[in-house]
């Protein structure tokens, strides 16, 4: 085949160290849309940002051009280095290590759409780490719970 052609939906999600709940009202809209511009940056159409006080969800189109590990070191470094220049308490912010990162079907691109814009609610109702165990079982990711928190 003469071209390369790729079209893969990835839903990242990641928390900020410890979970402490960093993602305030005053940070949170510039959150979601400079997270938006690193993903435009990379090639990787950014189709919904949001999160809660301690977590980020972004759903993109992968670029056929860059892995998921560079997404993600990139949305996290350019993002947490972006955060404490905008005033001294996020001086200490970090993201946790790791991540969760996962292909999203076509066909269910509207429901995790709408799934990222009901954070605030959804979260009334469970945690972050409830939530992402949730993520965990349903695509059947072997893990080890000893080390899935920071």
């Amino acid at each position: 085949m003469p071209q390369s052609l790729s079209k893969v939906y990835v839903h990242l999600v990641f928390s900020t160290k410890r979970r402490y709940p960093f993602i305030d009202n005053v940070i949170q809209e510039r959150l979601w849309e400079y997270l938006g511009g690193i993903c435009k940056g990379l090639e990787c159409n950014p189709i919904q940002i949001g999160g809660y006080k301690d977590h980020v969800h972004v759903l993109c189109l992968l670029s056929k051009k860059v892995t998921q590990m560079k997404l993600v070191e990139e949305v996290k470094k350019q993002s947490s280095k972006w955060i404490k220049t905008i005033d001294d308490c996020y001086a200490k912010f970090y993201w946790q290590d790791g991540y969760g990162i996962f292909s999203v079907n076509p066909s269910e691109l509207e429901r995790v759409i709408q799934y990222i814009k009901n954070q605030e609610e959804h979260h009334r109702k469970r945690t972050f780490k409830e939530e992402l165990v949730a993520f965990l079982n349903k695509y059947q990711v072997v893990y080890d719970e000893r080390f899935l928190w920071d």
